[in-house]
């Protein structure tokens, strides 16, 4: 099963600055999360592509903003990953300035994917970024990863627990739970993607099923009677 837009994503640049970015790109989502939320994983399979985005062994290795072009005005933007990464101080704030920038400033990002391990209480840079997309009115949806890791009743009761907060605090947030290795959750953020890229599926029209013809039968000449009948 593939989406008929997300899976003709296409590697574009990366840039460290809002400045760099594309300026002929009307329609972009987010990803965002932390360095071993399974972001680069939800990415490559959104798209249909083993390799779009780079699976690291290192978390915090993407400190960049990669743009992923899906036609000629709509991105999905895998931003660097926070909370892991192993870096120079220096080099940390100036990749944090330059992700600020671009959530705060960009005139085409309509929505942020936020994901966090479905395993895991939201963490404080997880609460910060939902505070944060809710200052700024950004819609945010949340991807709880890994579901196929927890059995159905723990993973239910984690997106639940998840969703009487965002429903207190964060109106703007909706949450779902996902599974990169099993594909669960799929249809629901193609959904979600298709709204905030204003982008209308294409309805497969069901096929015509024909009849199978029925073979020609031959009418068999009735015999004539070889006898004569009396009133």
């Amino acid at each position: 099963m593939q989406h008929p837009l997300y899976q003709q994503a296409t590697y574009l640049k990366s840039v460290p600055t809002l400045a760099l970015c594309p300026d002929d790109l009307t329609h972009e989502v987010a990803f965002a999360g932390r360095s071993n939320s399974g972001k680069s994983s939800a990415l490559n399979v959104i798209t249909s592509q083993k390799g779009l985005a780079r699976i690291s062994k290192t978390p915090g290795r993407t400190q960049l903003i990669n743009f992923f072009p899906v036609d000629e005005t709509r991105a999905l933007v895998d931003l660097p990953g926070y909370g892991f990464a192993k870096v120079n101080v220096k080099i940390k704030q100036a990749w944090e300035a330059g992700l600020t920038e671009y959530i705060e400033k960009s005139t085409g990002l309509k929505g942020l994917i936020l994901l966090m391990d479905c395993r895991m209480p939201p963490t404080d840079i997880d609460l910060q970024m939902l505070d944060w997309s809710h200052s700024l009115e950004l819609p945010i949806h949340i991807l709880l990863t890994k579901s196929d890791k927890l059995k159905k009743g723990p993973a239910k009761a984690s997106l639940l627990k998840l969703q009487e907060l965002i429903k207190a605090e964060y109106p703007m947030a909706t949450a779902q739970l996902f599974s990169s290795l099993k594909r669960d959750g799929l249809t629901e953020v193609w959904n979600k993607l298709d709204e905030w890229m204003e982008y209308e599926r294409p309805i497969k029209e069901p096929k015509e099923i024909k009849e199978p013809k029925k073979p020609a039968t031959t009418k068999k000449p009735k015999k004539k009677k070889n006898f004569r009948t009396f009133n």
